[in-house]
């Protein structure tokens, strides 16, 4: 069977294709395309409250795209999910409306709290050591989605309007942190040591460059050090040093700010990495759905 999951963030859209194959009677993804068109719709969105002429050709394009190659790949089942800047967007329903009679593809735009779910729906933390409560933290370029998870429970979840398109163009307020901050020190706690699990484009480079051992995790004082070494330099010095593309190299920073703030404050000092992220969780989703409805 394969299965695609389409992925259009705020900062960038993606095309996941697994093939899933029964392995002792458990399923196996197989992970056969991964498409990523950094499409910024965040940078017209949270500007001017909608989607540009430029980028909205882009997005029509783009789906053209992914039509195809699901077609090629014989895709037999998939999820369109659009995020923060589609949620935003005053022409969102236009340009879904299009994306359909030009490519038919259905595109929902979903809550933040249902991104938060779909990245849970990865169920990493079940493999691991049931002596901790873990933190997903999921940063995107509009929203960042926080899930508690303790005892084998989702017990918190929350999707605030922070993310790094919105920290570039310097639209997230005091007021917006402190009701983050204030959020994760009411609800983030436990008797058990937390660790927090990080998924998103950024989190994965930050770990990658780290050279830290898949499995393992990296620490926040890490973090920090990255932090303070990438906010000394302009995006075209950290372009060049650590051959990074542009739509990465600038939202780095941002990026990276937010993991150590909610770090802090809900006092976790690791963080894993596994590969995971919205688009992987609609797999799991779309998945998990046709078995229910056997």
């Amino acid at each position: 069977m394969k299965i695609a999951a389409i992925d259009i963030g705020s900062n960038a859209a993606r095309l996941l294709i697994n093939e899933v194959k029964i392995n002792n009677r458990k399923p196996e993804f197989i992970k056969l395309n991964l498409l990523r068109i950094p499409l910024r719709l965040g940078m017209d969105v949270f500007t001017i409250g909608k989607i540009g002429t430029e980028r909205e050709k882009m997005v029509i394009d783009s789906m053209k795209i992914f039509s195809d190659l699901m077609k090629i790949y014989k895709v037999e089942h998939y999820r369109a999910c659009a995020t923060s800047a589609m949620r935003d967007a005053a022409n969102g329903g236009d340009i879904i409306r299009q994306v359909k009679e030009t490519s038919g593809i259905d595109i929902e735009i979903i809550s933040g709290d249902e991104e938060a779910t779909l990245v849970f729906e990865n169920h990493v933390a079940e493999g691991l050591d049931k002596e901790f409560a873990y933190l997903y933290i999921d940063v995107g370029g509009g929203s960042t989605e926080l899930t508690f998870y303790e005892n084998n429970k989702m017990v918190y979840e929350r999707s605030f309007n922070i993310g790094t398109i919105r920290l570039l163009n310097n639209l997230v307020t005091l007021d917006n942190w402190k009701e983050m901050k204030d959020e994760i020190k009411k609800n983030i706690v436990s008797k058990k040591p937390i660790v927090a699990i990080g998924s998103g484009g950024n989190i994965n480079k930050v770990f990658s460059m780290s050279k830290t051992k898949d499995g393992k995790p990296m620490s926040l004082s890490h973090l920090k050090k990255v932090y303070k070494v990438f906010n000394e330099l302009s995006v075209e010095e950290r372009m060049t040093r650590y051959s990074l593309r542009e739509d990465r190299a600038d939202v780095l920073v941002p990026a990276l700010a937010i993991f150590n703030n909610v770090m802090s404050w809900a006092d976790i000092n690791r963080i894993f990495v596994p590969k995971i992220s919205v688009a992987d969780g609609l797999i799991q989703n779309i998945y998990n759905q046709l078995q229910h409805k056997k």
